[in-house]
């Protein structure tokens, strides 16, 4: 699972700092996997980590800024990622999340399948819906339909078709899925 935290990595935190989030977060998506998030207590946590008390407060508040700790440094490659994409269309940066996605399947499977809870998709939507409604504002203008109207739409539908992707493992790769994607979208404009 050491691809799962590769992400968690601040600078300036020390080797045992890295080491105990790692430990953790590890800890976490593990259990995520077998339980889902919402049956996952902050002990449970501890128990497979074998860590003590003092130290998992040492590091986080309670278990959803654990959580998001793992998706921060994630949502921000991601968002790095969505805003080098170069297309103008909704397709291009719905295409990035599918291959984060794909490169990242542990975590995602995680956090945003069915196991996961619906904190890391909200944080998810707000990435994606913001990129995307700065690249439809040009598109649109002039038009009678808002740029954030047509982004939710499109976000809604990636996160949807994503969601679905990852419980059903990944059954096509994300080139194809964002084909689809693609083609979808198109019947709705």
């Amino acid at each position: 699972m050491g691809e799962i935290v590769r992400e968690v990595d601040v600078a300036g935190e020390d080797r045992r700092v890295r080491r105990t989030r790692r430990i953790l977060l590890d800890a976490l998506f593990s259990l995520v996997l077998e339980k889902g998030y919402d049956r996952v207590t902050v002990q449970d946590i501890l128990d497979r980590a074998d860590v003590g008390r003092s130290t998992f407060y040492a590091h986080f508040r309670d278990k959803q800024s654990l959580l998001l700790a793992g998706f921060d440094d994630m949502g921000a490659e991601l968002r790095r990622e969505i805003e080098g994409a170069t297309a103008a269309s909704p397709v291009a940066p719905v295409a990035v999340v599918f291959e984060h996605a794909y490169r990242h399947r542990t975590v995602y499977r995680a956090l945003c399948g069915r196991q996961g809870g619906t904190l890391v998709m909200r944080h998810l939507h707000r990435v994606v819906g913001e990129v995307l409604c700065e690249r439809l504002r040009p598109e649109l203008s002039g038009s009678d339909l808002p740029a954030e109207v047509a982004a939710e739409f499109y976000t809604s539908a990636a996160l949807g078709l994503l969601t679905w992707w990852v419980d059903r493992d990944y059954p096509y790769g994300p080139d194809v899925l964002a084909a689809m994607y693609g083609r979808l979208s198109v019947h709705s404009r």
